[in-house]
C-alpha cells in the first residue's frame, strides 16, 4: 500500500497486523484499514492523526 510507505519514511513501523495494519512511531499510532482503494475521507483523517494535511499527505505519495 502507497499509504504504509508514506508513513514508513516519516518513521512510522507496522507493530500488528490483521483485518488492520497498526502502524507506530513511539508516540502516535495509527490503523490503516487493509481494503484497497481506502475512502479518501478515512484516508485524510488518518493522515490528520499522523500530523499531516491532506496536501502534505498527497505531496509525499
Amino acid at each position: 500500500m502507497e499509504a504504509v510507505r508514506v508513513f514508513q519514511k516519516l518513521g512510522y513501523r507496522v507493530v500488528r497486523e490483521s483485518g488492520h495494519l497498526i502502524l507506530s512511531n513511539g508516540e502516535r499510532r495509527l490503523v490503516i484499514p487493509r481494503h484497497d482503494p481506502i475512502n479518501a475521507i478515512t484516508m485524510g483523517a488518518i493522515a490528520r492523526d499522523a500530523g499531516l494535511t491532506p496536501q502534505k499527505f498527497r505531496e509525499l505519495l
